[in-house]
């Protein structure tokens, strides 16, 4: 089911994407190398597979507007716990964009072969798509993906509500916790809780439109998958001016940062903005997720 050829795509993205597949390949080499236990240095990369807007052809390249597509990529491997981050924390770090042949920022989230056929066989919106869409970048023999069964609406929409209760609590806390430190005078953990409110958001939209979402803290790679599913979710963060970029910079620090490096410092005006803007994300984030479920609940209201 998934595409095997990258036509559509210019010379120099064929050729940068091969670049990637062989850096990732290497890094995980490199970080397997060194382990003992067999399901680990014995590990392997199944496949790898190109999905989001440069398998489907609709990327985006805006210096202007300073917004850059990924090149989405799923790593699948053999064993659940070849998924850590320790294993590709080189890979990822590999594929920055830099001077040399790698020039697009690069996504990769890894899972494994009996996850994804599991996610299959449950119907999930986000790996059947990737199926129909993706493109195959490297394939190891004898690793098959399950055929995706279709998901009753009905399913769909009990785990949507759900996604949506769960997280836009937990958002909304986290923003009152922020007014709280605030007017406490602890701006670090202002910082942090805003950090925690952003990253609930974009997960709460998410798993409502997709049903799935990484196990992700970085948000500037919540951003960048909020922002593809609905382009309106660019308002939250206007990125023209060196004071709104820095201000997001700091935030997307705070996760770690705020809380245990003593250099960390954000001001008064930067936490104000930051305040609002997280409040639009908020709203934003509340707005499309609705039309999900709006849309969903029409479809279960006509499935037989």
């Amino acid at each position: 089911m998934v595409k095997k050829n990258l036509d559509h795509l210019p010379p120099r993205k064929q050729a940068e994407l091969r670049h990637v597949v062989e850096v990732i390949r290497a890094s995980f080499e490199d970080a397997i190398s060194t382990r003992r236990a067999e399901r680990l240095k014995n590990g392997k990369i199944l496949k790898i597979i190109l999905y989001g807007s440069y398998a489907r052809g609709d990327w985006v390249h805006d210096p202007v507007g300073r917004y850059f597509s990924d090149f989405d990529l799923l790593v699948i491997v053999d064993h659940e716990d070849l998924t850590d981050g320790e294993f590709w924390y080189e890979a990822t770090n590999r594929t920055m964009p830099g001077e040399g042949e790698i020039r697009t920022p690069v996504s990769i989230i890894v899972h494994s072969l009996d996850d994804v056929n599991d996610q299959l066989d449950r119907g999930r919106y986000f790996f059947a798509d990737i199926l129909r869409d993706g493109v195959l970048l490297y394939d190891t023999p004898g690793a098959k993906l399950h055929k995706p069964a279709d998901l009753k609406a009905k399913v769909a929409l009990a785990e949507a509500e759900q996604h949506f209760e769960k997280w836009m609590r937990s958002a909304t806390g986290a923003q009152a916790g922020t007014q709280f430190y605030i007017e406490n005078n602890q701006p670090n953990w202002a910082a942090f809780l805003l950090h925690q409110a952003a990253e609930h958001l974009y997960h709460c939209l998410l798993l409502v439109v997709t049903l799935y979402s990484s196990k992700a803290h970085n948000l500037a790679f919540l951003r960048k998958k909020g922002e593809g599913i609905d382009a309106r979710l660019t308002a939250a963060w206007p990125r023209e001016t060196k004071f709104e970029r820095r201000c997001f910079e700091l935030l997307r620090e705070a996760y770690v940062k705020a809380r245990y490096s003593p250099h960390y410092k954000i001001a008064p005006a930067e936490l104000t903005w930051l305040t609002e803007r997280v409040e639009v994300l908020r709203q934003l984030s509340t707005m499309v997720c609705e039309e999900r479920l709006t849309q969903l609940r029409e479809e279960a209201a006509n499935e037989v």
